[in-house]
């Protein structure tokens, strides 16, 4: 048996929401991929496409055996690591009352994680020198989410080339960092930067739920959003 698998999972949106899919790709530890599935999920949000990318993940993978996974979406993991358990004490309810975002898939994560050894790795997206299994994983996701085909090396399909580095940003790529949360179940959100301001735009919020224009939004971690998501445990 495996001492650990080592995994990672993306999910891409091509307009979020718009069209949509989650991948993950399973290596050999030393960044080759062993084995890997992608499929599409219509018109989805961002999020929605990386939870579903994570629940897949962990339903293909043995629960007997340790596993390790990468991914570059801190909402996704924070949300099954930081919040998550709070959600579950308030009844799947955020700490301003409101119904946690993409509740059945963050349940069905739940179910997954019970019992078992998962340790979650953040890895920046789209770096020079990044984490190839990431990669892979991202590039997989974002050619279903274009062609709304599912594809697999069980199928015998090609792997489609990663996305370029800086395509997130269409800038100049940061050197890659990693953040590692020892357990899923655990986990520190990290302190919101910037102050607040009023959205001249409609935009979501990391918890998942829309903001409008006017609204007081504070910066955070994964852009911007209420106030009281920026540092807090959802």
């Amino acid at each position: 048996m495996a001492e650990q698998i080592t995994a990672a999972c993306d999910g891409a949106s091509k307009g979020n929401p718009g069209p949509a899919a989650w991948a993950w790709v399973v290596g050999d530890g030393a960044g080759t991929v062993e084995r890997w599935e992608a499929g599409p999920l219509g018109t989805a949000t961002n999020n929605v496409a990386e939870l579903t990318a994570l629940r897949e993940l962990l339903a293909a993978t043995d629960p007997a055996v340790p596993l390790q996974v990468r991914m570059d979406s801190q909402y996704a993991m924070k949300a099954v690591t930081t919040w998550l358990p709070g959600w579950r004490k308030k009844g799947w309810k955020t700490a301003a009352g409101k119904p946690v975002a993409n509740r059945d898939l963050i349940v069905g994560i739940d179910e997954l994680l019970t019992g078992r050894s998962v340790e979650f790795v953040y890895v920046p997206a789209h770096q020079v020198d990044g984490d190839p299994l990431n990669a892979a994983a991202d590039g997989a996701a974002s050619e279903t989410a274009r062609t709304q085909q599912a594809i697999s090396s069980a199928l015998g399909s090609a792997l489609p080339a990663p996305e370029p580095a800086g395509a997130a940003s269409g800038g100049r790529s940061r050197q890659p960092s990693a953040a590692r949360v020892p357990s899923a179940r655990t986990g520190k959100s990290p302190r919101p930067r910037g102050g607040s301001v009023k959205a001249r735009f409609p935009g979501q919020c990391r918890c998942g739920q829309s903001y409008g224009k006017g609204e007081t939004i504070a910066k955070n971690p994964d852009g911007w959003g209420h106030p009281a998501c920026a540092g807090a445990a959802g």
